[in-house]
C-alpha cells in the first residue's frame, strides 16, 4: 500500500482559532465545506491540541485562509507551539468576531465562523462540524494550497496533523548536502534556499549566516542534522 496517494487529496493551509476569555490558534489544513443549505464546514482537529479542547468548551471556531505568500516563520508560530505556554497572538493582528473569538488577519485572504453542531470521534482526532455564521473576503489574494505548502515552500506536517505520514520527511537526493531540523523536521534544501529570509538558491548550509534559524520554528542552525 502506498499512503503517499493521500498527498494527491487536496488541502489549503488555515488558522483555526476559538476561546473566548483564553483563546488559541493552530494551523490546519483538514478544513472542507459540508453543505450548502444551510452553510456548515468541518475542521478536523487532534484531541491532544489546545485548540480542541477549547472548541469542545465553547462550542465555536473560526477559519482563516492564508495567503501564498505568507511566510513560513508565521505558520511555525501557530504550528509548532503550544498555546498553553505561548500567546500566539503576539504582534499579530486579528479582531474579535461575531462568535467572540480571535479572528486572524495578518496573511489570511477571507474568514468564516462557525458554531458548532456536531462533533465525530476519529481514533486521534475530532471533526467538527459547524454552522457559518459570518464570513467575509480580506484580500484578492491567492489562497495557500497545501501541496504548495510542501514542495514551494518547503514546510513540514507536526505528527500530531490529520495529514501526517512519517515518510515525509525523506527528501530526494541533491548534490549538496540537506540539512534537517531536529525540533520541527524542516529540511533545508541548498537548491532552494530560505527566501523568505532572504537566503538566495545555491546557498550551502555551511554558508548561511550565524544568525540564520529555522524559518518554521526558529531553532538555531546548531540544531540541525545532516540528512539524506
Amino acid at each position: 500500500m502506498n499512503l503517499e496517494a493521500l498527498h494527491k487529496i487536496s488541502y489549503g493551509m488555515y488558522i483555526v482559532t476559538s476561546g473566548r476569555e483564553k483563546c488559541n490558534g493552530q494551523i490546519a489544513n483538514t478544513v472542507f465545506q459540508v453543505t450548502s443549505e444551510p452553510e456548515t464546514v468541518a475542521v478536523c482537529i487532534n484531541k491532544q491540541n489546545f485548540t480542541c479542547e477549547l472548541i469542545e468548551r465553547s462550542r465555536i471556531f473560526a477559519i482563516s485562509a492564508l495567503a501564498k505568500s505568507t511566510p513560513l516563520r508565521f505558520i511555525g508560530g501557530f504550528g509548532f507551539r503550544t498555546g498553553r505556554q505561548t500567546n500566539k497572538f503576539e504582534g499579530v493582528k486579528f479582531k474579535i468576531g461575531r462568535t467572540g473569538t480571535r479572528i486572524v488577519l495578518d496573511n489570511s485572504v477571507a474568514y468564516l465562523e462557525a458554531e458548532v453542531i456536531q462533533e465525530i470521534e476519529v481514533d486521534t482526532h475530532t471533526l467538527f462540524v459547524g454552522k457559518v455564521v459570518d464570513a467575509d473576503i480580506l484580500n484578492g489574494e491567492e489562497p495557500m494550497t497545501y501541496a504548495f505548502y510542501h514542495e514551494v515552500k518547503r514546510g513540514t506536517t507536526p505528527s500530531s496533523a490529520p495529514t501526517y505520514l512519517k515518510t515525509e520527511a525523506v527528501r530526494e537526493v541533491r548534490k549538496m548536502d540537506k540539512f534537517k531540523c531536529t525540533i520541527c523536521g524542516y529540511v533545508y534544501d541548498p537548491e532552494i534556499g530560505d527566501p523568505d529570509s532572504g537566503i538566495k538558491p545555491g546557498t550551502s548550509f555551511d554558508e548561511l549566516p550565524d544568525n540564520w534559524v529555522c524559518p518554521i520554528c526558529g531553532a538555531a542552525n546548531d540544531q540541525f542534522e545532516k540528512t539524506e
